[in-house]
């Protein structure tokens, strides 16, 4: 059974930095893409990024390009996202998803991933 299990979320004030993981197992981490992507209050779930098998390539949503920063670490099966220069629009409900394929995705794809995890919140104060 796949389980996906986001952490780091918090309250930060503007032009700060957090840094989002997420715990995967279940299946071999290292085979398949996997993604960050938020939910603010009465909008619609978004991407984020997105980051290949390998971590070789990577994607952003045009709002965190430069600031956010998607990793992983294969030794840990854990997803990272790095989050500077916070703004306030970045508040949200933060979750990880993977795929069941190596390529990573761009802003759209939410409904090629199989698997979610709970979410972690990120609230940035101005």
């Amino acid at each position: 059974q796949v389980q996906l299990v986001e952490s780091g979320g918090g309250l930060v004030q503007a032009g700060g930095s957090l840094r989002l993981s997420c715990a995967a197992s279940g299946r071999t981490f290292s085979r398949y893409a996997m993604g960050w992507f938020r939910q603010a209050p009465g909008k619609e779930r978004e991407f984020v990024a997105s980051i290949n098998s390998i971590g070789s390539m990577t994607s952003y949503s045009d709002s965190v390009k430069g600031r956010f920063t998607i990793s992983r670490d294969y030794a840990k099966n854990t997803l990272y996202l790095q989050m500077n220069s916070l703004k306030s629009e970045d508040t949200a409900m933060y979750y990880c998803a993977t795929r069941s394929s190596p390529y990573h995705t761009g802003y759209g794809a939410e409904g090629e991933y199989d698997y979610w995890g709970r979410g972690t919140q990120v609230t940035v104060s101005s």
